[in-house]
């Protein structure tokens, strides 16, 4: 930590939230502007991060890579204010599709030396990590775990059979901020090449209890966005519905929400 402090000319003011990285806020020296330090927990994580970040270098909407020291798991990330998550506040479809529409221009495509995996790899860690949270949890309910194994069946399809972009992976309103403008600024990718719809999922779901309002919000988020296909969103709706289920299931929620994902999930 003190190597790279000194290295990059920064003063660590304060350690902030993160899930399975460690994040600190910093004053640059050399610039007089703040900045956040990422050290992940595997070099791995780091250096598919910063793949992807290098991509989306000329894009507004996704946090700027000023320096990487992958064999440490480093990344030096400029500061994105206001920087309020989007889970914090009320956001809008038109909000959501300008990300999306700079997420896809320009189409990065893979490259001979890429580190990035396909999307399958990302579907079987999250359904992998699904299936061992329902094992933690009181809840056992067979039906539960027949209806993971024909998403992740289905999910699997979906990554297998669909165009190939660079897709962040988990954009979700946490993982998103307030920038400059009102613009919305992701951050944390785990990135994969694979259908870049994918990341659409948890914006047409996000509070959604009813199937004609889902399609209503597909079909309008599509309308907004160039090379979307609302027949794979819906198809990638369904696939994932019950990953986000089984968090609230394993929290005892049993609302109209939760009961929709489920029954969107076996539809």
């Amino acid at each position: 930590m003190d190597e790279l402090a000194a290295r990059w000319d920064l003063e660590l003011v304060a350690a902030g939230g993160g899930g399975t990285s460690r994040v600190f806020r910093c004053f640059r020296r050399d610039t007089g502007t703040s900045a956040w330090l990422k050290l992940t927990p595997e070099p791995g994580i780091a250096r598919e991060e910063a793949e992807a970040l290098r991509a989306w270098a000329k894009t507004p909407s996704v946090v700027t890579l000023l320096a990487q020291d992958l064999t440490a798991g480093a990344l030096l990330l400029d500061d994105v204010e206001p920087g309020v998550q989007v889970s914090q506040r009320a956001w809008n479809l038109a909000e959501v599709a300008a990300l999306l529409r700079d997420l896809r221009d320009p189409a990065p495509a893979p490259g001979e030396h890429s580190v990035l995996r396909r999307l399958s790899h990302r579907v079987d860690f999250m359904f992998d990590l699904t299936v061992r949270r329902l094992a933690a949890c009181d809840v056992n309910d067979p039906a539960v775990s027949k209806v993971l194994r024909q998403a992740r069946a289905a999910a699997l399809e979906l990554a297998g059979n669909g165009p190939v972009g660079l897709v962040h992976g988990d954009l979700h309103p946490a993982n998103v901020l307030s920038g400059p403008g009102a613009r919305m600024v992701a951050i944390d990718p785990r990135p994969t090449w694979g259908d870049p719809d994918f990341d659409a999922v948890d914006w047409v779901l996000e509070g959604v209890a009813d199937p004609a309002v889902l399609e209503q919000r597909i079909e309008e988020l599509a309308a907004l966005v160039p090379g979307m296909s609302p027949r794979r969103v819906m198809g990638w709706c369904r696939a994932l519905a019950a990953l986000n289920a089984v968090p609230r299931m394993c929290a005892g929620r049993d609302d109209t929400e939760t009961q929709f994902l489920m029954a969107l999930a076996d539809s």
